[in-house]
């Protein structure tokens, strides 16, 4: 199957693809975002990289709507997506596949259905197919088209159940995929996987990317910033301490920094490691 033509490169006529303006998050009794801004155009893969409690998770539920920026009296809209404040989860969807850190509860909704079936909710914005809508043949083939980009289209006619942890994350992003969005925000996505589910979910990245799909990758893990990923934004205590390229931003003493201990980094032919000490 024909991958879709690439983006154009970023450019000031076409809106963001994400784009925060000072944009702040309680959660209970404590901000877990300071007036955070930041733009990330289409066409440009960025990773979003910090420890545990720097505020990434928060950011994720504040592009997808799941948490709502405090009001303030001045200014535009704190959070945008292609240009837009709000957004219907279904056309949200559509520009911007979503693939959540929360794994565990995706498969207890999905449990029962077939992987095809499975790639096939996310056409409805459900992890269940709606009842006595029907599944047209141009459905199926949007199916078969977004396992293949994600290759899983052998795991098609398999239970989710089933699955191992691996080939579950395969099925999640090409359940993402399967209205063809502009790009793909990923949390965590190498979460619980084996060395050898990992190196295959980053080959499937890079060749998304290739493909002309925009990725945003948040992750605490920096092996999993492929080199089709030129930015790197680090967070910290909900404030971003480096923004730039990965090279500058990959240092040992930004990260050191970021993650409140010492970190030793190298650079093993276009991907970066780290280890303590």
């Amino acid at each position: 199957m024909s991958p879709p033509e690439p983006l154009a490169a970023p450019g000031r006529n076409r809106p963001p693809l994400i784009e925060l303006d000072r944009a702040s998050v309680t959660r209970g009794q404590v901000r877990v975002l300071h007036d955070l801004s930041l733009r990330i155009d289409q066409g440009q893969h960025t990773a979003i990289l910090g420890a545990n409690g720097c505020g990434k998770s928060t950011l994720i539920k504040l592009i997808t709507r799941e948490l709502y920026p405090l009001a303030r009296s001045e200014g535009g809209p704190p959070v945008q997506v292609l240009g837009q404040s709000r957004w219907q989860v279904d056309r949200l969807r559509s520009q911007l596949g979503i693939v959540t850190g929360d794994f565990g509860a995706t498969l207890a909704d999905m449990h029962a259905l077939t992987v095809e079936d499975a790639v096939l909710s996310g056409l409805f914005a459900s992890f269940v197919l709606p009842p006595f809508r029907e599944i047209t043949e141009d459905m199926r083939t949007r199916a078969a088209e977004a396992l293949d980009r994600a290759h899983a289209l052998p795991l098609r006619r398999r239970l989710y159940a089933e699955l191992s942890t691996g080939e579950a994350r395969r099925v999640l992003i090409a359940r993402a995929l399967v209205n063809r969005p502009q790009a793909l925000l990923l949390d965590e996505p190498g979460t619980g996987l084996d060395l050898v589910a990992r190196g295959h979910l980053l080959a499937m990245l890079r060749a998304l990317a290739r493909q002309g799909v925009t990725l945003v990758l948040v992750t605490h893990h920096i092996e999993e910033i492929v080199p089709e990923i030129e930015r790197v934004l680090l967070l910290q205590a909900g404030r971003v301490l480096a923004d730039g390229p990965r090279a500058a931003v990959l240092t040992g003493e930004r990260l050191s920094q970021a993650f409140a201990g010492p970190l030793r980094v190298w650079q093993e032919r276009d991907s970066y490691l780290a280890t303590a000490g």
